[in-house]
């Protein structure tokens, strides 16, 4: 099949969209509901905080272990292997999830839920990376990074109109389970069908460490992303509490999300035209970096300023995080076909898998400076190691993808 027949409206990327849609809404579904949940099954105050902490960092645990899993299964079985199993998983862990009793239990489903959210965006984009006409790549992107974006919006607009957080759950799992009716009609990539009548080696993920030059780039696509979970990771899903530290009353997680979400919608769709228009993933990469460093400056001299101000820079750190896509294409394009799709997958889920990392590193420091100091120097800490990061990196706007690593 000739890939010139596909179109950025085309079926595939529809359905990459609208599963990006579904994995945000039920990615970030913990971070609007933690506190009602939390509450309901007994806990604290102050261990809703802690606890929080923990199962936000167990489900992105289970998910660096469903990147490694799903890509291996993408790159040995197929694109759309993954976007069925995947979206199975973790559509079948949400509705699980309405019917916990005990924190134990919460922790363990959000764990199965991070492994099966996991697959989804990385096969979107390596499957859609290699449908459409080079210079179309990063535009799909952005229509699948858009979509995500409405996914997170909508779990927290919806936490507004509806007040039981297990509905949630179920309107997150039903979702992802009517998707599934939609993906029966989408085509494997050619490009993979191709390169499988061939004996070339497909998904061996230790390949990433054979090589002193291979391991590099599989590297340095993992910190070019790290700003974008740092934001959401720290800064917005517990904004409640920045904003308390920062004598600022009345802000709650969910309103930072859907703000900066909204920011995000805005950020994603120019991260992509700037790239498209300037010809280059990293020129627009790095004038995003200095978007997202403005404001996380402005977020730490906050102090006694109004909800309005706070929530205004939370759609700012949005913008600034609107690579979140643009990134993961990036590192899409880095690796041949034998290994895209455990690039893809496993690099966008390591470097959520970094927020565990960043939160232990906080709670540290916090514990030594401060809970706003202790913030402010890891975020001056990420943005050093991504700008680097993405200095060595190859440019890869309009490549050709049609290679395979030895």
């Amino acid at each position: 099949m000739n890939n010139k027949q596909y179109g950025l409206l085309s079926l595939p990327v529809i359905v990459a969209a609208l599963g990006f849609f579904v994995d945000i809404f039920d990615l970030l579904l913990f971070g609007v509901v933690r506190k009602p949940s939390l509450r309901e099954l007994g806990l604290s105050e102050d261990a809703i905080l802690t606890k929080g902490e923990f199962v936000v960092s167990i489900q992105l645990i289970g998910m660096v272990v469903g990147g490694v899993l799903w890509g291996i299964i993408g790159d040995k079985f197929g694109r759309l292997k993954v976007l069925f199993g995947s979206i199975l998983l973790y559509s079948v862990a949400n509705i699980a999830n309405g019917f916990v009793q005990d924190v134990n239990t919460y922790m363990i489903i959000r764990f199965i839920a991070g492994v099966g959210l996991a697959g989804e965006l990385g096969a979107g984009i390596t499957l859609t990376s290699e449908i459409l006409p080079k210079e179309k790549r990063g535009l799909a992107g952005t229509i699948i990074a858009t979509c995500g974006v409405l996914g997170g919006i909508s779990a927290a607009l919806l936490s507004k109109l509806i007040t039981d957080w297990r509905i949630l759950y179920f309107i997150g799992g039903a979702m992802g389970l009517l998707l599934l009716l939609l993906r029966i009609s989408v085509a494997e990539s050619s490009m993979y069908a191709s390169m499988e009548k061939s004996n070339v080696q497909r998904g061996n993920f230790f390949q990433f460490f054979t090589k002193k030059e291979r391991f590099y780039r599989y590297a340095k696509g993992m910190l070019i992303g790290m700003p974008v979970w740092y934001s959401i990771g720290i800064l917005i899903l517990f904004a409640d509490k920045f904003a308390s530290e920062m004598h600022i009353a009345g802000v709650t997680a969910a309103n930072a999300i859907l703000f900066q979400y909204i920011g995000l919608g805005f950020g994603d769709v120019c991260a992509g035209l700037i790239s498209h228009t300037l010809k280059s993933r990293k020129k627009a990469l790095y004038i995003f970096y200095g978007v997202f460093a403005i404001f996380m400056v402005l977020f730490f001299m906050q102090n006694s300023s109004s909800p309005a101000w706070f929530y205004f820079i939370c759609a700012g750190l949005g913008f600034g995080c609107g690579i979140s896509v643009l990134y993961i294409t990036t590192s899409a394009e880095q690796f041949g076909t034998n290994l895209r799709a455990s690039a893809a997958t496993s690099i966008t889920n390591n470097v959520r898998g970094f927020t565990p990392l960043l939160l232990l590193l906080f709670q540290a420091i916090r514990n030594i400076t401060g809970y706003i100091t202790g913030a402010w120097m890891i975020g001056i800490g990420v943005m050093l190691i991504s700008f680097t990061a993405l200095y060595y990196t190859k440019e890869s706007f309009g490549k050709d993808l049609d290679f395979v690593e030895e």
